[in-house]
């Protein structure tokens, strides 16, 4: 488990709380160190996956903690960005950081509900290239008070925002289709069962009713027939 990929992947979590001090310390050189240390943390999240794959050491522990650690990174920066006075150069800012905050929210509660399942919510392409966007902006934005970087920084975290909402309706699209397919053969599910009821009940309304033999009453085969009058004989005396 704690092989260096997954070294690499906590050593994002580890970074956080070094981040969140510069808060409360205005030093420039600190805000230079905390932009240098964010930018290899955000290096860290290439490097821990090429790794995995090519040493074969991936794992389900690296899988679980590798967009925890993305999520818990790009949520401190943000926090500090906007906490911190002085850190954007407009109050426009504040929107994308919301739609990215939002997003992760809504895409962690998604895997936790697919994973219940075992659905899996695989990570698009574009959905890459929105964390690289997400990084560059966060990493300039960091740099405050060093040329233009900040600046260009807030332009890039607009385009971050976008992808943001982009791959957030995809995942949410992605989870309505398989909820409405599981409902979809509940939904089949039952109405084959209402049928073979159905059609069971008619087959037993349609059978025709068995006929009760009639027992035919059995009399002296003579009846009704005239039985035959004995006459009698009178002997006749014969005189002698």
């Amino acid at each position: 488990m704690y092989n260096l990929p997954n070294l690499l992947t906590i050593s994002r979590i580890v970074v956080i709380p070094v981040i969140f001090l510069s808060l409360y310390i205005h030093s420039f050189i600190w805000t230079m160190f905390v932009a240098v240390l964010f930018v290899a943390a955000a290096v860290t999240d290439y490097f821990d996956g090429y790794l995995a794959r090519s040493r074969n050491e991936t794992s389900a522990f690296g899988r679980l903690l590798d967009p925890i650690a993305d999520k818990l990174l790009v949520a401190s920066a943000l926090v500090v960005i906007l906490a911190k006075p002085g850190m954007v150069w407009s109050d426009l800012s504040y929107i994308p950081a919301f739609i990215i905050l939002c997003r992760e929210i809504l895409v962690s509660g998604l895997r936790e509900f697919l994973r219940e399942v075992n659905v899996g919510l695989p990570v698009t392409r574009l959905a890459k290239w929105k964390t690289g966007f997400q990084m560059t902006a966060l990493s300039m934005m960091l740099f405050h008070g060093l040329w233009i970087w900040p600046h260009v920084g807030e332009f890039l975290l607009w385009i971050a925002a976008a992808l943001t909402f982009i791959t957030g309706y995809q995942y949410f699209q992605k989870s309505l289709n398989y909820i409405r397919s599981i409902e979809t053969a509940k939904t089949v599910e039952a109405k084959i069962v209402v049928k073979k009821a159905a059609t069971k009940t008619t087959a037993k309304t349609e059978q025709p009713a068995k006929k009760t033999p009639v027992k035919k009453s059995t009399g002296s085969k003579t009846a009704g027939k005239k039985s035959p009058v004995k006459k009698k004989t009178t002997a006749k005396k014969t005189k002698k």
